[in-house]
């Protein structure tokens, strides 16, 4: 089987999808909530933020505006490129970089946001070191991945082989992602679940939609005493 080229798959990713068009229905909701959870974990004196893997660019969105520094991070060139273009400001820097080999010194940021990233990099142990090199002393970093998930294959119709659907490597529960974590170079670590499946299978956000963060997560929480099925689970570790 030919040897799976991270850097080549994701910059043709980024060439072929639009990873800032709008999204709609459950999956801006689903999206809104991920991300309301990394900015609640967020400690409001920090100036510099890494957004490593930065999609659309809603961290540069959230927090440039409150003069934070935020270097917007992609393996691809397109996508820190229109993250910049869209969300320009003298605090705002867009980078194309190898996560495995961040172009940082170390212990140069407050806090880095891998939000639904690690599910996709090839070796997520040496992911998590490089972040953690790249943060300072009492910094935190925030990793929100899918939560036990079942991945699916496909048939690639030009490689033929299986393939992740959504290039999703690997699953996480809290006992993977913890493990990935030098707890001699950590201080603390913590992790939450949260998007109950249920609500999203029910398409319960035509209502919750309206709820702020504080009333969505006690629905979200409720629901899952009843029967826990969550979508995602956040770990926040403070080095």
């Amino acid at each position: 089987m030919k040897k799976f080229n991270y850097i080549e798959h994701y910059n043709l990713d980024a060439e072929k999808f639009d990873y800032f068009e709008e999204r709609f229905a459950a999956t801006a909701h689903d999206e809104r909530r991920v991300h309301e959870y990394v900015i609640a974990n967020i400690p409001e004196n920090v100036t510099s933020i890494l957004d490593v893997g930065c999609g659309s660019a809603w961290v540069a969105q959230h927090f440039v505006k409150k003069n934070k520094i935020v270097f917007s991070l992609d393996i691809s060139i397109n996508n820190p490129y229109k993250a910049i273009t869209k969300y320009n400001s003298k605090n705002h820097f867009g980078v194309t970089a190898d996560s495995y080999f961040l172009p940082f010194q170390t212990k140069s940021f407050e806090v880095i946001i891998a939000s639904e990233i690690i599910e996709h990099v090839v070796s997520p142990a040496k992911f998590v070191n490089e972040l953690l090199r790249v943060l300072k002393k009492d910094g935190y970093l925030i990793i929100t991945t899918p939560y036990k998930e079942l991945i699916k294959k496909t048939l690639c119709i030009h490689c033929n082989h299986e393939t992740p659907l959504h290039a999703h490597l690997h699953s996480f529960d809290e006992n993977k992602l913890l493990s990935l974590f030098d707890h001699k170079v950590i201080s603390d670590v913590i992790w939450k679940t949260f998007g109950n499946k249920i609500l999203i299978f029910l398409r319960t956000y035509v209502l919750l939609k309206f709820l702020n963060f504080t009333l969505w997560k006690f629905c979200d929480k409720l629901v899952d005493r009843i029967y826990s099925s969550p979508a995602h689970i956040i770990v926040i570790c403070k080095k």
